[in-house]
């Protein structure tokens, strides 16, 4: 298996389903993605040739939330009440602070 094809592959995906996101629904793909007004813009104005070429780099592009013990604990409950681990979840992530272009 070769990580940097997976890598690549990765960020392929999230360009374009970040894309499709922030057409749709800013507001709430902007929350969702943890990106402020800055990085959506990025996103929503690349053609599809700079999709490509930004997701051919072996970095990975989009950051995960897992950096927050409580918030994986939430967000991997399964129990009876999965719904108020998961408003708690959101609420967590809420109060994290965006992504910016520096």
């Amino acid at each position: 298996m070769d990580i940097s094809n997976e890598i690549r592959e990765l960020n392929l995906s999230y360009l374009m389903l970040a894309q499709q996101m922030l057409q749709a629904d800013r507001p709430s793909a902007m929350f969702k993605l943890g990106v402020g007004e800055d990085i959506a813009d990025v996103i929503t104005n690349l053609s599809p040739a700079q999709i490509l070429r930004m997701a051919s780099n072996d970095m990975l592009l989009c950051a995960f939330r897992f950096d927050d013990a409580l918030l994986l604990n939430l967000l991997g409950n399964h129990g009876q009440e999965n719904v108020a681990a998961r408003i708690h979840a959101t609420i967590l992530a809420a109060g994290k602070p965006v992504e910016r272009l520096g």
